[in-house]
């Protein structure tokens, strides 16, 4: 393996190692990882800052309060018509001669945010919707912790043009965990990646056996609290589909040494094998307060970030292979990684969509990959990596989730016929 190019996330490279406490800007705020990254902080004044929240706008009353907890300079709300009941709520939260932060709103704020003066961004957005922070982030030099997986997914050549080595830190517990294991070793002595997966709550089951499974089954994962989408996606192992997406981009390891292995406790997040047999697995019980501390404190470790293992107690730790007959979202995200292009954007658009369709009710939960499939075939050649635009993509999606709508249209009249 060459050690050229250097991979986007490498723990060799520490891109702008200030010391002294870090001002962050945290975007989704108000989700699964901006709260739990506010816990870390609040835990920690001494080493982080928050200058500036963002969020979607369907919890203003929590983002006023994280506002006033963190006395943060500025809060965003991509929802416009939310800002009304945001000062509302920050009225009633800050007390009388408090000073108020800085309001900006619309679909471009959390972008603007992710450009400001600070030194990490960290993007908790869920969603394709990521992107534009993500490569406003990088154009401006800031240090990004990436959770948001999409915008690397669907926009890989644009992030890896602008991305300087170091500068992207993941926070996905997987990516954390590749990460860490990588510093043990040099780029040229990695056998391969291993990737591990819960699972999820269909572990075990055919393809046949999970053409009836409700909206509240898929929600009841057996190990992880997260959002419904990014549940679903764990659900239909299509997460750990984009995960191999973005490893391969995060580390350039090729997809055929990049593995899914199935591992049901969770305690393992991904394992590392060199070339002379030896494997490193990262491990910590599931809590992703441990991967976040990575993503905002790196190079250095933050104490008691997450809760450690009780090694006085018995334990069992077990691993699967994957059943790809099942959940074939892994086979199918190497085969758009592999394309390249905005092949990516159109698994991705398309999953998105089929994926609140199946939330609402109107697609079963195996017609979410057949209907990915069958739009990901319609697709075709996609455009090259080497000339993607931001349009190319936006346009890709577009399409992909008109695709995806039109045949959950139809999926849903034919069992309704």
């Amino acid at each position: 393996m060459s050690d050229s190019p250097a991979p986007l996330a490498d723990p060799h490279l520490v891109f702008d190692a200030a010391e002294g406490r870090r001002d962050l800007v945290i975007l989704g705020s108000t989700g699964s990882i901006g709260t739990q990254a506010i816990d870390l902080v609040l835990r920690n004044p001494a080493r982080f800052r928050v200058t500036a929240l963002s969020a979607a706008g369907g919890r203003v009353r929590l983002l006023a309060e994280q506002a006033r907890q963190l006395r943060v300079r500025t809060v965003a709300v991509a929802d416009e018509g939310k800002v009304p009941a945001l000062r509302e709520a920050l009225g009633e939260v800050y007390k009388a001669g408090e000073p108020l932060p800085e309001i900006l709103a619309g679909p471009d704020a959390a972008t603007e945010l992710a450009g400001s003066e600070c030194h990490t961004v960290l993007n908790g957005i869920t969603g394709s919707i990521g992107l534009a922070p993500t490569l406003a982030a990088l154009r401006a030099g800031r240090t990004l912790a990436l959770a948001n997986k999409e915008s690397l997914i669907v926009g890989g050549p644009l992030v890896k043009a602008l991305a300087a080595p170091g500068q992207i830190i993941p926070v996905d517990s997987e990516h954390a965990a590749l990460f860490q294991a990588l510093a043990a070793g040099k780029r040229a002595d990695v056998r391969k990646l291993v990737v591990t997966a819960s699972g999820g709550p269909f572990r075990g089951r055919t393809r046949a056996e999970l053409a009836d499974v409700t909206r509240e089954q898929a929600l009841a994962h057996p190990t992880w609290a997260m959002g419904p989408v990014i549940t679903v996606n764990s659900a239909t192992l299509v997460n750990k589909g984009l995960e191999v997406i973005e490893a391969h981009l995060l580390y350039d390891i090729p997809f055929d040494r990049i593995e899914v292995v199935v591992h049901p406790q969770s305690y393992v997040h991904s394992m590392v094998e060199f070339t002379d047999g030896s494997t490193l697995a990262q491990a910590t019980p599931p809590d992703m307060r441990g991967p976040i501390a990575i993503g905002l404190g790196w190079p250095e470790r933050v104490p008691d970030a997450a809760p450690a293992f009780d090694w006085t107690k018995a334990s069992s730790w077990e691993f699967f292979p994957l059943d790809t007959e099942a959940f074939p979202s892994v086979g199918l995200a190497r085969h758009v990684g592999t394309l390249g292009g905005t092949a990516p954007a159109v698994f991705n658009a398309a999953n998105e969509e089929c994926v609140e369709a199946f939330l609402a009710g109107r697609l079963p939960f195996n017609g979410i990959m057949d209907t990915v499939t069958a739009v990901v075939a319609e697709h075709g050649t996609p455009v090259p990596g080497t000339s993607l635009t931001v349009a190319d993509v936006l346009e890709a999606e577009t399409w992909a989730r008109s695709r995806a709508r039109e045949l959950s249209a139809d999926a849903t009249a034919e069992a309704h016929a």
